[in-house]
């Protein structure tokens, strides 16, 4: 899944980079709100973390700007400020959450992870299709019992059709959606990247709607 930063001081931003892409994600990171608007405007994520004092643009502003837009991009606000107002601010801008400074990595995690469960419906930090098991928490995969070794694209892949079970993801969606920008991405890469994925599956998890994309079959509730 892919996460955009937006974050000025590179210390942080660095970090946060990689301890999202040591959990799985793919990330992409901007340094000012005009790039936050303009990166979230016309690309596609699945989250973003986005600092309220950027430069350019304040934090509050562009997630004004994104909901006005119509925007329901799941996101994270990351606030160095000690008042309560800029926070409530935040969550009145339509934030989903928000993280104060200093804070530990595995809370920023955590809270990313919740807030895209909570958007894709998921309760549970669990993701099940059958006997496919996928522990957000962990990265750890199993079918029936069996753990299986997986790449960072091809969880990223899963997890990302796992969130939208039930539903069909074009080979287009999941290319801007797995990878992180400036990266070589092209159609047929997702077919041999679904190939290797079903080897190791070793079960039909993965359907494929010819002509519109795959599916990952929702558990009934």
């Amino acid at each position: 899944m892919r996460v955009l930063v937006a974050e000025d001081e590179p210390r942080i931003a660095a970090d946060v980079r990689q301890g999202l892409e040591q959990a799985g994600f793919a990330v992409d990171v901007v340094g000012d709100g005009d790039a936050a608007w303009f990166q979230a405007d016309v690309e596609s994520y699945d989250a973003m973390v986005l600092d309220l004092g950027l430069p350019r643009l304040d934090g509050v502003t562009v997630l004004t700007r994104l909901r006005a837009a119509g925007s329901v991009l799941p996101v994270l606000i990351l606030t160095a400020r000690d008042g309560w107002r800029e926070r409530v601010d935040a969550i009145n801008a339509g934030a989903d959450d928000y993280l104060a400074k200093p804070f530990r990595m595995e809370e920023l995690i955590a809270r990313l992870r919740a807030i895209l469960r909570r958007a894709a419906g998921h309760a549970s930090p669990i993701l099940r299709a059958g006997d496919l098991e996928l522990d957000t928490r962990t990265k750890a995969v199993s079918v029936s019992g069996r753990a299986l070794q997986l790449t960072p694209l091809e969880y990223r892949t899963l997890a990302f059709l796992m969130h939208r079970s039930g539903s069909v993801v074009s080979a287009g969606e999941l290319l801007e959606h797995v990878y992180a920008s400036g990266t070589d991405r092209e159609v047929n890469a997702i077919e041999a990247l679904m190939a290797r994925l079903r080897r190791k599956l070793g079960a039909p998890v993965i359907e494929t709607r010819r002509g519109h994309g795959y599916v990952v079959a929702a558990d009934p509730p």
